[in-house]
């Protein structure tokens, strides 16, 4: 109350401005608010605060919002509100607009507290049209004793800025867009406050980098850019800061964080500096630019390499710019012209161009260059010694993607040579049909007086022409040949050769000494050998009479083949003496340690009867070696051929060779590295070896060296004519000795069987003959090189092969022998052996059947009895033992077989012939051997 009295009525509403005046002159008695000195204080605060402040303000009072407004606010009104819309009730004024403004209103006078709003669009009438006004304002409650009296509203007028806030926004979304689509990333980095930087969506794509990363630092930035390229992309942008530049533009690599990819980067930025010259703000444009720099580096290796061939090619390479000037020239050209690089120019080109040829050349090189179509001319060149040659001139032109020539690439290639032979062609051309006509009588004249037999005929074997020797040859008139086949006058047993082989020549395939028999004229029969080659429909023959020569070869064959049968039956008597003296020997050992044995066991005495039995023993193993070495040298040995190291082989065997040649011999071998491996039969090979080293030491009863080397070595075809091992590759073996070596007559006949030059007892004659037959069963050759006083030298080739060497598997163990009821078909024309092998299987527990040949196992396998195992000998009367073996293996497939033979020429070194499940036991053997193989194979 002492607050009211202080203040005059009218007093609060002093001021305003002309809303002050209207204000104070308004009939308030005549509004529910009201005369003014009735109203309460806070309405009376709230209207002087109105009147006197310059932000537009307004104020809606009572429960018939009876409306007060200031100066400031008088301007957002139009004539149709002001000055009406003072004292006037607030739901009348404000209708158009009632169902925004209404519920707020009424918000604040419920007492549920005051709002606030930004950017609401009111459309309001002014000036006679509706007009689209955006507002930023707050609705306050005015209080009074009994609540809330009124709305206190604080507002602006913000359409510009909302309207420039909109395109701004719009600007932005369009320069988003632009940038997506270009792909060009923004950039603005404010340099006055530690270098905070604001990124485009394009940027952030552009660099893999989250939304929330727009705000990054520049810490960020350059923990982004590639190791090898921070240094340098951060230094320019240092010196460009503080440098006085006002554009900025680098290239770098950064590791893209969303796929850890490495991508080349090009940034231009623009700095804004004040007025100092210091850099405030910098506005970039990013561009991923990996493509294009890949494109860059394609095209570089492209032009590198075209370079480079270029330069290689030995043609002239040159290459001209778009508008026709050339620019450069491979090698070749500067070589030709004498020049150096760098020289050729216009004026110089235009001197090593021919005079002649200069205006011609100049005239198509320039429609070329304006109508962009390849240019092609021959033209003569100037080359450094002063003479001319010609040349073909080619250029195409290069374009890019728009069509657009942007360089041109030309060759030079010497023609000179083909223009001469040209020129020559064409005076040849012009004598052609006087040529024609002299080789023509030429032909004729070869036709006539040829010795040989010349024919022209068809496809169907018809005569259509022969030259008079036929006539001279066989007798019968050109009329009698021509025009019919030659089947009346060929020999029956080659009419059906002969229209085989004109068949193959009907398809187009050459005919090359072909041999037929025609008949002469008086019923004899010539032999004639033909070629013959096939030209369209005609086929043309050349046949010679060589009656004569096959009748001479004939005679020589016969000739060869009487001598080599007296040779044989020399040789034949050699072998036979010597294997009677030796089994001789052999049989006498074996049939007196017997007889001695029967004597003691009928005088009842057994104490030495195992000392007869080994030495019977050891006569049969003598026998049984002497066979073998009889077999190599006849080839007929059956080997066991596998893959052979032989430098590991004579590497085992050092220590046997040493304690075999004794002290007084000095040992080198000397293996040749990366030795290729063999196929043969490495124990015949350790024997070769041995038999080697124990001859070489008989050569050397003084002492000496003894030296074995390998080597690889390679037969061509010029080689192989001039000795007897095939083309190939192979391994050699040379055994050398110091000793007293062999005068010519030895040597020729070293390798025949029993030959020998030690005395009686001390040699059989079977050792190099022996090696001489395992080195041609194995498809190699052994040589000798040796003279009196000098040594000797055996050199032992065997054929390459590219398999792997076996390793040696340990031997069986005896306790793999007893049987386990097992079924065995014994197969062997001697009753001897037969009774023998099955008396052995039976003590072994093994069921035994028998035959004495091949029909007779047939018989038994056909039975529907058990059989395990068919053991029968290679060599059986009528079916031998591989017929009899094919025969079981059809009627009983899972058949077993082991063959036992004695002399195997065909299961020697054949392949194929051991198939699976099949082994093979060389006579002699001991029972134990044959008990371990058969239970061996029986055993799987």
């Amino acid at each position: 109350m002492l607050e009211k009295q202080s203040v005059s009525t009218g007093a609060f509403l002093a001021g305003g401005g002309e809303m002050g005046d209207l204000t104070r002159r308004f009939d308030w008695a005549g509004t529910s608010v009201g005369a003014p000195d009735t109203w309460p204080q806070s309405l009376r605060t709230a209207v002087r605060i109105v009147l006197n402040t310059n932000h537009p303000m307004f104020i809606w009072w009572g429960p018939d919002l009876i409306q007060f407004y200031n100066d400031a606010y008088r301007q957002t009104l139009g004539p149709e509100r002001h000055p009406s819309a003072l004292g006037r009730k607030g739901r009348d004024c404000w209708a158009e607009i009632w169902d925004i403004i209404g519920p707020q209103i009424e918000h604040v006078m419920t007492g549920r507290g005051a709002t606030w709003h930004e950017d609401q669009l009111v459309p309001v009438t002014r000036h006679g049209r509706l007009e689209q006004v955006y507002w930023t304002y707050g609705f306050s409650p005015i209080d009074e004793d009994h609540g809330v009296g009124g709305v206190l509203v604080v507002c602006r007028d913000v359409t510009r800025e909302h309207l420039a806030k909109i395109a701004l926004q719009e600007r932005e979304t369009e320069l988003a867009r632009v940038q997506a689509i270009g792909r060009i990333g923004g950039l603005e980095v404010d340099l006055s406050t530690g270098h905070r930087s604001r990124k485009s969506p394009e940027y952030l794509k552009i660099h893999g980098l989250p939304p929330e990363a727009v705000y990054e630092s520049r810490e960020d930035w350059l923990h982004r850019v590639h190791p090898d390229d921070r240094v340098v992309a951060e230094g320019q942008f240092i010196e460009a800061v503080r440098g006085g530049d006002r554009e900025y533009a680098v290239r770098y690599r950064i590791i893209r964080p969303s796929d850890g990819e490495t991508r080349w980067i090009s940034a231009r930025s623009v700095i804004d500096r004040d007025a100092d010259g210091k850099a405030v703000r910098l506005f970039g444009a990013h561009i991923d630019i990996t493509d294009q720099v890949e494109a860059e580096r394609a095209i570089r290796q492209r032009e590198e390499e075209f370079r480079t061939l270029a330069e290689a090619l030995p043609h002239h390479v040159w290459t001209a710019t778009s508008d026709g000037s050339f620019n450069w020239f491979n090698p070749r050209v500067y070589d030709y012209v004498g020049a150096k690089p760098g020289e050729l120019g216009v004026k110089i080109w235009s001197k090593v161009v021919h005079p002649d040829d200069a205006t011609a050349s100049v005239a198509a090189w320039t429609r070329a260059v304006t109508s962009g179509q390849p240019f092609e001319i021959e033209y003569r060149l100037r080359s450094a010694d002063g003479s001319y040659r010609w040349f073909l001139a080619r250029a195409v032109p290069a374009r890019d993607e728009d069509g657009r020539i942007t360089r041109w690439i030309g060759t030079n290639t010497d023609v000179h040579d083909q223009k001469r032979i040209a020129g020559k062609l064409a005076e040849l051309n012009a004598t052609l049909a006087e040529r024609v006509e002299e080789k023509t009588r030429e032909r004729d004249r070869i036709w006539d007086v040829s010795q040989d037999l010349l024919l022209v005929t068809d496809h169907d074997g018809i005569w259509h022409s022969v030259n008079p020797a036929w006539t001279r040859t066989l007798g019968w008139s050109e009329a009698q040949l021509l025009e019919r086949t030659a089947e009346w006058i060929e020999h029956p047993e080659d009419i059906v050769k002969t229209r085989v082989e004109i068949r193959r020549l009907a398809r187009g395939k050459a005919t090359v000494r072909f041999e037929n028999r025609l008949r002469h004229q008086d019923g004899s029969y010539r032999w004639l050998s033909w070629t013959a080659v096939p030209d369209q429909n005609l086929i043309y023959a050349v046949a010679r009479d060589v009656t004569a020569e096959k009748a001479a070869s004939e005679r020589l064959r016969a000739a060869e083949e009487a001598l080599r049968q007296s040779q044989k039956m020399e040789a034949v008597g050699q072998l036979t003496g010597g294997i009677a003296h030796d089994f001789n020997n052999l049989l006498t050992g074996i049939v007196g340690s017997l007889d001695l044995m029967q004597t003691r066991l009928n005088q009842g005495r057994t104490d030495r009867a195992g000392r007869y039995i080994e030495a019977a023993m050891a006569s049969a193993n003598r026998a049984a070696a002497l066979t073998h070495r009889l077999l190599a040298f006849a080839r007929r040995q059956p080997l066991v051929p596998k893959p052979v190291d032989a430098n590991q082989l004579i590497l085992s065997l050092e220590d046997l060779l040493r304690r075999t040649i004794g002290e007084a011999i000095n040992l080198e071998i000397a293996p040749s590295e990366r030795l290729w491996q063999t196929l043969c039969d490495p124990n015949q090979l350790e024997s070769a070896l041995l038999n080697l080293a124990i001859n070489a030491r008989d050569a050397m009863p003084g002492g000496g060296k003894l030296a074995i080397a390998t080597t690889n070595t390679t037969v061509g075809a010029a080689d192989a004519s001039s000795s007897a091992l095939q083309p190939g590759d192979y391994i050699c073996i040379t055994v050398a000795d110091t000793g007293t070596g062999m005068t010519a007559e030895v040597a020729a006949r070293a390798f025949d069987p029993f030959f020998t030059t030690k005395p009686i007892g001390q040699g059989t004659g079977l050792g190099l003959s022996m090696i001489y037959g395992f080195a041609r069963q194995s498809n190699g050759h052994i040589t000798l090189d040796t003279m009196p006083g000098r040594g000797t030298s055996i050199r032992l080739c065997l054929p390459r092969h590219d398999g792997v060497p076996e390793a040696d598997h340990a031997l069986p163990t005896r306790d793999r022998v007893a049987a386990n009821g097992e079924t065995v078909l014994v197969v062997e024309d001697e009753p001897v052996v037969r009774g023998v092998i099955i008396e052995m299987l039976h003590d072994q527990g093994y069921l035994t059947r028998e035959a004495a040949d091949g029909a007779a196992g047939l018989r038994i396998l056909q039975l529907d009895k058990p059989i395990d195992l068919l053991l029968t000998d290679i060599g059986l009367p009528g079916m031998n033992g591989r017929q009899l073996a094919d025969q079981a293996r059809e009627l009983r497939p899972d058949l077993k077989v082991l063959f036992m033979t004695g002399y195997a020429e065909n299961a020697a070194n054949a392949e194929g012939f051991l198939q699976p499940g099949m082994d093979m036991i060389t006579k002699p053997f001991d029972l134990g051997h044959l008990s371990q193989r058969v239970r061996d194979i029986i055993s799987g």
